[in-house]
């Protein structure tokens, strides 16, 4: 078992030839006590309920409460002109993280990684990653388990609770998660693979969780979105070569500090940010009558 970010690097490193989706199924295995057939059979049903969410959420309908709906379609349809201004692969996982969070909100089946609000990140980047660099099956449920040994870690030593440590906690992991995870499947190493961990946590950090009306809508769908383009951004930084100046398990020390700090308007109260602008008012008193 590791309680930080270092353990995880030397452990995989030492023990397992750096592979730290095998630390994690070892440490999963101990954890639960269920077999490794039966540890695989899980990530597998997990892994096609992401990949379906993608296709079920490129349609055009709208959530109930109308104020999601339809931007994965648009940003599908942009794509396909090839004009666009990104490299298409950050855009690809833009609209897969957009088409998850839009069919979340329709009340459709996805997969929380870690929560249902930051659902569409990583997803978003291993559909990309898989289509980009030909994973394999057993690569892809890699991909999954090392994201998940990351996780493990935030969520032990911070949070991964919008209501507890803001977004940065919740779209903030996922999408440092997911970046760990592609530049392991990209050939990278345990220690850069880390370095990605940092990247993005830095990056978000003190980024407040204000749901319009209370919903998991807006501005949740669009923070996925950019959550993922932060994920492929970060890992080709880590696979540069470049690092943290400050250790990854200092930068989780401080995403834990900032959101303890947060003001309770900006803890998923919707009390505060964008829920707490006219319109954002204008939405909720348009949806419940309050």
């Amino acid at each position: 078992m590791f309680h930080t970010i270092e353990e995880l690097v030397k452990q995989a490193d030492q023990q397992f030839g750096g592979n730290i989706a095998e630390l994690m199924i070892a440490t999963e295995i101990e954890m639960t006590g269920r077999s490794r057939e039966d540890i695989l059979m899980i990530m597998s049903r997990h892994l096609q309920v992401m990949k379906e969410s993608v296709q079920k959420g490129l349609t055009s309908t709208k959530s109930i409460s109308g104020l999601t709906g339809g931007d994965a379609l648009k940003m599908d349809n942009y794509i396909k002109q090839g004009k666009s201004l990104a490299d298409t692969t950050i855009l690809t996982a833009v609209r897969n993280a957009m088409a998850i969070n839009e069919l979340n909100a329709k009340m459709g089946l996805v997969c929380a990684t870690p929560t249902a609000g930051s659902a569409g990140c990583l997803p978003a980047v291993l559909t990309t990653a898989i289509d980009k660099l030909s994973l394999s099956e057993k690569e892809q449920l890699d991909f999954l388990f090392t994201a998940g040994a990351f996780g493990l870690v935030i969520g032990n030593n911070a949070s991964i609770s919008g209501a507890e440590g803001g977004c940065q906690a919740e779209v903030g992991s996922a999408s440092a998660m997911s970046a760990a995870a592609l530049v392991k499947v990209a050939g990278g190493t345990a220690f850069q693979a880390s370095q990605a961990i940092a990247f993005v946590i830095k990056n978000l950090l003190g980024l407040i969780c204000d749901p319009v009306a209370g919903l998991v809508e807006v501005p949740c769908v669009k923070r996925n979105a950019l959550g993922a383009s932060f994920a492929l951004v970060a890992a080709d930084m880590a696979l540069a070569g470049i690092y943290s100046q400050i250790p990854v398990d200092e930068v989780i020390d401080a995403m834990y500090q900032v959101g303890s700090a947060l003001p309770t308007a900006f803890r998923e109260t919707a009390e505060g940010g964008l829920a707490a602008t006219p319109t954002g008012r204008h939405y909720s008193h348009e949806i419940f009558g309050e």
